[in-house]
């Protein structure tokens, strides 16, 4: 699949960059100190068990900007299913690079893999529903990019990125607002005023909120922690209008009649903040 804008080769280079230097600091003394520098070797990414396969590209972007002249061979790309026993690439090059790049590359991809397989079980419960899968800003600071990533690898849609490529007006903005209607009308004003174009979402916690964000012409309505039985109700009140999304409390036992009610989106928290690593080793292969 084709890599997501937000993950740009500048954000990606910043996040590596720091993760590297997070690990290694003044050096990878273990490698330093055991491994010749010149020796050549091989090492491949072995699955150890069944799932969704996620952060390959990545894995290799992290190869070749710590050492350009690693070589990788790739079996299973991104968002491809793989067994238990798979090999998934196979890395070449400086014995050293390979050593001092591996916990970072393992990091990342059992991960990303897990919230991928994870992402692709949840959705694969909307299959006949027109209602999408959404993430939500539950993420791990400063890994934000490759758990967005990883959800639209597994086949999920990426709500916004963070508080600048959106307005959604939660329940605090609410009360601390004073009302719906007014806190919309100045998002409305503040969008205007900033030439911005941003959607404005409003969380509604019963059903007389849902009808005061509808008449305030919001884009997208969400139900915030409302049972199926309202849920239902919300959608025939916003009656296409805006945009729908249910929210709070999702389960994967939930979702299909969530899905029943006619919402367009489901976003959970689950599926980044609540997802397990799945386990992936990088093993030595001598030449």
């Amino acid at each position: 699949m084709k890599r997501p804008a937000y993950a740009s080769d500048k954000i990606l280079k910043e996040f590596i960059r720091t993760a590297l230097e997070e690990d290694i600091q003044n050096g990878d003394h273990s490698t330093l100190s055991t491994i010749p520098k010149d020796l050549e070797q091989k090492a491949q990414l072995l699955v150890k068990e069944n799932c969704i396969l996620a952060g390959v590209e990545l894995a290799e972007i992290i190869f070749k900007t710590f050492d350009k002249n690693l070589n990788i061979e790739i079996f299973i790309k991104d968002g491809e299913s793989a067994k238990k026993g798979d090999v998934a690439f196979i890395i070449t090059g400086k014995a050293r690079s390979i050593l001092s790049t591996e916990r970072l590359v393992l990091n990342c991809m059992q991960r990303m893999s897990g919230i991928a397989t994870m992402t692709h079980d949840w959705d694969s419960r909307l299959v006949g529903t027109k209602t999408k899968l959404l993430d939500t800003r539950k993420t791990t600071p400063n890994f934000r990019v490759c758990e967005k990533w990883a959800v639209a690898i597994g086949g999920g849609t990426n709500h916004r990125y963070g508080l600048y490529d959106m307005i959604m007006l939660k329940d605090n903005h609410i009360d601390y607002n004073g009302s719906i209607a007014n806190a919309v009308k100045m998002a409305k004003d503040y969008v205007k005023k900033n030439k911005l174009k941003l959607k404005i979402e409003v969380e509604t916690r019963n059903l007389e909120e849902v009808e005061e964000a509808v008449k305030s012409g919001a884009d997208r309505v969400m139900f915030d922690n409302m049972d199926i039985e309202t849920m239902a109700k919300a959608v025939k009140i916003v009656n296409k209008k805006s945009e729908t999304e249910a929210s709070g409390g999702i389960t994967r036992e939930v979702l299909n009649s969530v899905a029943k009610t006619g919402v367009d989106f489901i976003s959970a928290g689950a599926i980044t903040h609540s997802s397990s690593n799945i386990d992936l080793s990088l093993k030595a292969l001598k030449i």
